[in-house]
């Protein structure tokens, strides 16, 4: 393999991953049309998921894994908690609004990591410096950017074809999208959470595949829990050999399973702030096929909102970038980057 082939293979990878995570915001809108519960579908996607990834769990890391102590095991819980919280969130966000906006907002989660980073007093500021100065402005710009996305949805750019809405709830338009707009922006914070813990759960417990598994385990229990309550129509339940089962398995096979291992390869072959870099690109796919196969309408707010976003994104990203080269000085430094790439 040549240096070429190989310097193309994660920019592929990357691509290909950010494409399942598009499709899965759009047949996601596509199974609630046709009727799916929301919170049914994170139910079966996750348990199908489980299912698939633990061989993988008992296979790799047979020899060197660490052994699972009650610690872990609540570490991973909590973990899931944090990812049960934000799949029920960007779902009932993806129902009231549209799967574009959704995927704007997936390009919060390195200002909200930086800001808690902050709070925890796991990021440290320093004016002087050009990086710091880079992620304040930048988490700045992001969070401004999310307002116009949720707040102005202005003229429609472009349709391709027409599309009947629906609305579980019956609220205006309007304030749906603003619902929706805030649910997802409540995913991004939770996953900014998830990141954070995640660092010292893996110091802890470095073996991936095993805390992916219990995570998604773990993640398919407490969704099947919340639906018990929430989901009162015992037919909601029922599985066909129709769309719903082709989006289930799509969820858990790409969505969760094919992007998560390309997600991880790329990182160790290409970094994490390569990966992070093919965040926005989502945008640009969601648009399109939401537009397709949803008939969703792009409006001039998005296209702001989503400038707006992806100029602070990547602003974040450069002074993260600036602090990990000023780091790389320091050999002794072993500093797990928090502003990693949503697997």
């Amino acid at each position: 393999m040549n240096g070429r082939t190989r310097k193309l293979l994660p920019f592929m990878g990357m691509i290909v991953a950010v494409l399942t995570q598009s499709g899965s915001m759009v047949v996601i809108k596509v199974a609630m049309k046709d009727g799916m519960n929301k919170y049914v579908m994170v139910v079966y996607s996750m348990a199908l998921s489980s299912i698939m990834l633990l061989p993988l769990a008992f296979f790799i890391h047979r020899t060197d894994r660490p052994p699972l102590t009650f610690s872990s095991l609540c570490s991973f819980f909590l973990l899931a908690l944090f990812g049960t919280s934000g799949q029920i969130m960007t779902y009932a966000g993806i129902e009231l609004s549209s799967a574009t906006l959704a995927s704007a907002m997936l390009n919060l989660i390195p200002a909200f990591t930086f800001v808690i980073a902050l709070i925890f007093r796991m990021e440290i500021l320093n004016w002087r410096h050009c990086s710091s100065q880079a992620k304040v402005i930048g988490t700045i710009v992001s969070m401004a950017g999310a307002f116009v996305v949720i707040f102005y949805k202005g003229p429609p750019i472009f349709k391709i074809h027409s599309s009947n809405s629906f609305n579980t709830l019956q609220f205006s338009p309007q304030l749906n999208w603003i619902m929706g707009g805030l649910l997802c922006a409540g995913d991004s914070l939770f996953s900014a959470i998830w990141y954070i813990y995640q660092v010292s759960v893996t110091k802890k417990y470095p073996a991936v595949i095993v805390i992916v598994f219990f995570q998604v385990f773990f993640i398919a229990i407490q969704s099947g829990v919340f639906a018990l309550i929430v989901v009162r129509d015992p037919s909601a339940w029922e599985l066909k050999l129709d769309m719903r089962l082709i989006v289930i398995f799509y969820q858990a096979i790409a969505a969760i399973g094919i992007r998560y291992l390309l997600q991880t390869w790329c990182v160790q072959r290409a970094g994490p702030l390569f990966c992070a870099m093919f965040k926005p690109v989502g945008i640009i796919f969601t648009v399109i096929m939401g537009s397709i196969f949803l008939g969703e309408v792009f409006n001039l707010g998005s296209l702001i909102g989503a400038v707006i976003i992806v100029v602070g994104f990547y602003a974040v990203q450069w002074g993260k970038a600036s602090e990990q080269k000023s780091h790389n000085f320091d050999t002794s430094s072993n500093v797990v980057p928090l502003l990693q790439n949503k697997a």
